[in-house]
């Protein structure tokens, strides 16, 4: 079951993307102006008020069939963007991603989407927006991975478990960290 803020990403995405002669940058600019404006809502941008990076990301990604896109290329861009979001307006980048990136995993387990791609696709574009907003790719690809394993293992062992294998075997991610964040999730 999708949370409100969730519902209601998708409901304005579905309005506002849907049709949209570029699906992806106008989703883009859609999930950034959404956390904007809901991070600015709160008083204390706090990890509290983060969460609700994971509900807009989630919502994204539950949209794309709607927007006649896939949940990786809706993950990708609703995460960085998130990230772009809490970044400007001084929230937390490092713990926004790893909101991020388990919120498009929710997403994907919700649509019964590939929940190991959608995951590497959230750390890709975890390590995009990191190298845009001065934080360190290794740190963003470190809890991207993170809050990918842990919406993951929320939805069950089978999701943790293709979650894990595809981002051990992702050739675009830094190898070294994943196996960190996998091996730290195994305790």
């Amino acid at each position: 079951m999708l949370s409100k803020i969730a519902e209601e990403t998708k409901g304005m995405l579905v309005s506002t993307v849907k049709g949209a002669d570029d699906v992806l940058s106008t989703l883009r600019g859609s999930v950034k102006n959404q956390i904007i404006g809901t991070l600015k809502d709160v008083s204390d941008v706090a990890t509290a008020s983060l969460d609700s990076v994971k509900g807009v990301v989630e919502g994204a990604v539950v949209s794309a069939g709607d927007l006649g896109t896939t949940g990786v290329e809706v993950a990708k861009a609703a995460v960085d963007a998130a990230i772009a979001g809490v970044s400007e307006v001084g929230g937390n980048v490092l713990k926004a991603i790893s909101f991020a990136a388990g919120g498009a995993v929710s997403g994907a387990a919700q649509t019964g989407g590939n929940v190991g791609s959608v995951a590497v696709s959230a750390v890709e574009g975890a390590v995009n927006a990191a190298g845009k907003v001065g934080v360190s790719t290794a740190d963003a690809a470190r809890e991207a991975a993170i809050g990918a394993i842990k919406a993951a293992d929320a939805v069950g062992s089978e999701a943790g478990s293709s979650v894990r294998k595809a981002l051990l075997s992702a050739a675009s991610l830094p190898k070294d960290v994943i196996e960190a964040a996998v091996k730290g999730s195994q305790k």
